[in-house]
């Protein structure tokens, strides 16, 4: 990952020095399963726990001779302890150490992806309660439609990454799984017990049955989630760009004291987080379908996977990181313009309210509803066609005049009837939050 978009507690779990602790730290319960089962003396394992360490130059220069990271690993870790360091790797095959030690590796990056929702859904619930009742344009096909309120929005956002939460419990619970089964899968020099023990101690599930690998679906379903939830990211920041727009400026994302938009536009005032988000969000994308690609492989193994994985892996987690920091900071601190709002949802001049005019010819007055449609259509078109009000056109239209009084008429035009249900839906989230 370039450093324009690395994340410090991604850096911590994807760097280097990081890759080779896991790796150890596979290496070590190993060992001591090895000693708790007699095979490796006592001193020999106290030995190797307290000197086992490694220098990556020194791993550098071995795996330049012998072309084989793993042999050069396991060679200059063995170099730190001495004669005991023979013990080092007994019975293993390099992807029992590998993919053992990346499942340790997604399963913590998972964690910090999942605070890191957790942090954004909070940021989000609160601006929801705070534009409750903020009334606004709800847009079908990019259209007006009828009266909702912003933060019914932004709760439906709180919404999808509740669902995002436990997609990424599953992708932990999946990931969770460790194989320490030999070359092909079979034990031959390594019992199932051993497994078990250290799967145990590294605070992992033994996989019930293996190849040289674990299979590629578990990896596939980390990273499809990590797309999805980039996809709720995209959404959210499709959503504050479009009303972003100088012919919309309802919502506009955060922009600093000293910041500026345009080399050559100084009035210039650009959503580029969101659009930063969006992009991202296209890696995502295409992650997911490099980790899907990996599940095929040749029988027991082969390595198309591996040059992928050792790109997608990080990139993806430092990019949800990224995408997921920045989106808590747009929501925090946008800003939003409810006058704005109001202006919009007036813009039509009263063409959102047309279902309740369309409604209460059919349930109050009997018309058949294609005759009540065909009524309200008509004067919704002269509407548009024109620069006067829709409550105008109807009330002029004796079919209308007819049978809606004029005061029963106008109290269709007022939005609070769109939101009488809001308590409820926001009752919802907030008892499963126990926020009341």
């Amino acid at each position: 990952m370039i450093g324009r978009y690395q994340t410090k507690e991604m850096t911590e779990i994807w760097s280097e020095e990081n890759k080779f602790r896991a790796w150890l730290e596979v290496e070590l319960a190993v060992c001591r399963v090895w000693m708790e089962k007699g095979v490796i003396p006592a001193d020999a394992y106290e030995e190797i726990s307290s000197k086992a360490s490694f220098d990556i130059a020194r791993i550098d220069e071995i795996e330049a001779r012998v072309h084989h990271d793993v042999i050069a690993f396991v060679s200059a870790v063995a170099e730190t302890v001495g004669e005991n360091g023979r013990y080092i790797h007994l019975g293993l095959t390099s992807s029992d150490v590998i993919d053992t030690a990346s499942s340790l590796s997604l399963k913590r990056s998972l964690g910090i992806v999942r605070e890191k929702t957790e942090e954004l859904m909070e940021a989000i619930l609160l601006r929801a309660d705070e534009f409750k009742y903020t009334s606004c344009v709800g847009r079908t096909h990019g259209i007006h439609g009828e009266p909702t309120t912003f933060g019914l929005k932004l709760l439906n956002w709180f919404y999808q990454l509740q669902r995002d939460l436990e997609r990424l419990d599953l992708a932990g619970e999946q990931i969770s799984c460790g194989k320490i089964s030999g070359a092909v899968g079979t034990y031959a020099h390594c019992e199932p017990e051993v497994e078990k023990r250290v799967c145990e101690l590294l605070g992992l599930k033994p996989a019930l049955v293996s190849t040289q690998i674990l299979q590629r679906d578990r990896h596939s379903c980390v990273m499809n989630t990590i797309a999805l939830l980039g996809g709720a990211l995209d959404r959210f920041a499709t959503e504050i760009r479009h009303l972003q727009r100088t012919e919309v400026m309802e919502v506009l994302e955060p922009f600093g004291a000293t910041q500026k938009g345009s080399s050559a536009m100084p009035h210039k005032r650009n959503p580029i987080l969101c659009e930063r988000i969006s992009g991202m969000s296209r890696l995502l994308r295409g992650y997911a379908l490099t980790a899907m690609e990996n599940m095929t492989l040749w029988h027991e193994r082969d390595i198309s996977h591996s040059s992928a994985e050792r790109v997608i892996w990080p990139d993806a987690f430092h990019l949800i990181t990224y995408m997921l920091s920045k989106m808590s900071h747009i929501v925090k601190n946008m800003v939003v313009n409810s006058s704005k709002m109001r202006e919009n949802l007036d813009m039509t001049r009263g063409l959102v309210y047309s279902q309740r005019v369309l409604l209460d010819l059919v349930e109050r007055f009997g018309l058949l509803r294609e005759e009540a449609y065909a009524i309200v259509q008509e004067n919704a078109m002269k509407c548009w066609n024109s620069s006067r009000t829709f409550s105008e056109l109807l009330r002029e239209d004796e079919r209308i005049s007819s049978r809606i009084p004029e005061s029963d008429l106008l109290s269709l035009f007022e939005p609070d009837h769109y939101f009488r249900w809001v308590d409820e839906i926001f009752l919802r989230f907030h008892k499963e939050q126990g926020n009341i």
